[in-house]
Parts: C-alpha cells; structure tokens; sequence
C-alpha cells in the first residue's frame, strides 16, 4: 500500500491593492513560517475591493519569487490558458522552473491551469471571451503541446512540473484533470467534493489512469477546522488559504499551520 500523502499547506497571495516591497515580504514571511506552496493569481485586475486598485502580472511575478525563494513550491492559482499560446506557456514554465533550482537539484514550479471566467481581463486586454465550453477545448487542446514542448526544451525542466488544474465541471473538465493533472483544485463543500470525486474516478477509469495519482485539493475560504476534517477525510490534502492586500494577514496563516502539523503527526 502506497504511503499516505502528507498534508500541505499553500497560501494564495492575492497580487491586489498592494506594491511589490509588501509582497515580496509577504513571501519571504510565508516561506519561513514552512508553508509549503505559495500562490499568486493570474488576472489583470483586482476580483474584490476597489476594481481599479493597484495590482500586478503573475508570470513576470512568479519568475521573481523563483529567484526569491529557496525552499517553498510555487505557482499561480491558476494561469489563464487563454491569455498566452501554449508552447509559450511550456517554455516560460520550463524557465521558471529552472530559475527555482537549488545546488543541481529539482526546481520548485508547480504549473496550475484554468480555462479562464474573469471577462474583464479578455475584454480590456483584446483576447476572445469565447464560451465556457470553447474555453474548456482550448485547454484540453493546449496541454499536449505543452508537455511535447516540455520534451523538445533545451535545457528541460529540471523535473516533472506538476500539473494543477481547477475547477468541477463534470463532462469537460474532471475529464481534462483526469488526463492530464497532478493535482485537482476543488471548490467544493465535502458532500459536493465526494460526488465530484465520484465523477473523477469514472473519468479516470475511461482513461485508464489510477485516481490515486492525482492529489486533491480545496479551499480553506471560510471555512472551519471541522469542515476541513471532512475534506480530509474524504481525500484532501493541499489546502489553500487565501490572502489579499494591502496588509496580508498571515494570522489564519499560523493557525492553519498548527492543523497541519498536527494531521501530519498522526501518520
């Protein structure tokens, strides 16, 4: 029997209504603390608070917290799929990876992928809106020419970069997840989550994948340590909270670490 996943921790810091200073401290606070994944968002403009307030890029972000960082997983949550071709996608990946490696070791890059919702971001920044349906195709297209690019790189990533992809849409995409992800991000309540896992196994069973590979993971949004006791229970074991400028609140942060820690020891 395969060892039981330990459980992770990731923060989600929301690039909103702060400058960078704050959020390259708030990162650095983050990794020492021992959390295990930081986030950031890939948007163009805040999604709560002043809609015109300050905000920043996610890539050109994350390729400075490769630099930054020495210990601590990082990515967005998630990358808009429609916002840059997908060998680019591949080859910015591959880079940022490399950037994260320590002393000839793995690079710390997680690549979590969505089809993208936010319209505003299409409409200011000149991308087809499309439907929820060509949204999903074109991510279901665009991860096989990402991992064959991975493959054709020169150098390659220094590892299997782990795929996340998010959402529960049931005929599209838990499909996709099945296919092609490492991690499933799921906004779901724990009885939501278990029919939704439920779906994901049969998808995995038609694509002749073992749902065990793929880590599930979930939201923290609100929610009390009861409710994620159920979350656990049902399978979870990557649990985001997130945080937003311009003060980043890293209390919840440190409470979530102690739940954390204290599943973990009773492996």
């Amino acid at each position: 029997m395969a060892p039981a996943r330990r459980v992770r921790l990731g923060v989600q810091i929301a690039p909103q209504h702060a400058h960078y200073s704050k959020i390259r401290d708030t990162v650095a606070e983050i990794e020492d603390l021992g959390v295990d994944i930081v986030f950031n968002w890939d948007h163009f403009f805040p999604l709560t608070g002043d809609p015109d307030g300050l905000h920043l890029e996610s890539w050109t972000m994350l390729a400075a917290w490769a630099e930054q960082t020495n210990r601590i997983e990082f990515g967005a949550l998630v990358n808009c799929n429609s916002y840059r071709n997908a060998d680019l996608q591949a080859d910015m990946a591959r880079t940022i990876d490399n950037i994260s490696a320590r002393d000839g070791g793995s690079g710390r890059f997680l690549f979590g992928t969505g089809a993208g919702w936010f319209e505003r971001d299409y409409a200011e920044y000149g991308y087809e809106f499309g439907t929820a349906g060509s949204r999903l195709n074109a991510l279901s297209d665009a991860m096989p020419r990402i991992r064959a690019r991975w493959g054709a790189l020169n150098p390659p990533p220094t590892r299997d970069i782990p795929v996340l992809i998010g959402g529960g849409g049931e005929k599209k995409t838990l499909r996709i997840v099945a296919e092609h992800a490492d991690i499933w991000h799921s906004f779901s309540s724990a009885e939501v989550l278990e029919h939704k896992l439920g779906v994901l196994g049969d998808w995995c069973a038609r694509v002749d994948r073992d749902p065990a590979e793929i880590e599930v993971s979930v939201e923290l949004r609100a929610r009390s340590q009861a409710e994620a006791d159920e979350l656990h229970a049902l399978g979870a074991t990557l649990f985001t909270i997130g945080i937003s400028g311009p003060h980043y609140d890293l209390a919840p942060v440190r409470d979530w670490l102690a739940w954390r820690d204290a599943k973990n020891a009773l492996l």
